[in-house]
């Protein structure tokens, strides 16, 4: 998958390892955002004014889910959508102070997801995964 530019901050791209099913048709993948020396902390990523209150991956899991609108299963009346850090902050009083990489799970809606080969599949999760990425710093 080819990075994505983040618009909101130059020089810094969104990317995704390989995505793959895991069990109970969970589509598993993991993202991230970088720049020319490495994978930027969430705090990077955070409003000017000082990070919310909620940990950033709170405020991204519903920007993400409506950028996936339609393709996402929903289970007992909720969406099947995770989005977890993937490597948690030290201080969790602090959760921005991590780095800003999740590890995202989705069980897609069949007959939706049907008509998308994987890599416009995985191509629809990244650009709702830069959005997302790109409102933290609106939060």
């Amino acid at each position: 998958m080819r990075e994505q530019p983040l618009g909101s901050r130059p020089g810094t791209s969104v990317g995704m390892a390989r995505p793959t099913t895991g069990p109970d048709d969970w589509w598993l993948g993991i993202l991230w955002v970088t720049d020319g020396s490495g994978v930027v902390s969430f705090l990077d990523l955070a409003p000017r004014a000082g990070p919310p209150a909620e940990p950033p991956v709170a405020l991204m899991g519903p920007a993400v889910a409506g950028g996936l609108s339609g393709l996402i299963a929903e289970e007992n009346g909720r969406l099947a959508i995770r989005l977890t850090p993937i490597a948690p902050p030290d201080d969790p009083a602090r959760p921005w102070r991590s780095p800003a990489a999740v590890r995202a799970a989705f069980r897609w809606e069949p007959a939706r997801a049907v008509t998308l080969r994987p890599n416009e599949l995985a191509a629809e999760v990244l650009t709702a995964f830069r959005r997302a990425i790109e409102d933290l710093s609106h939060a």
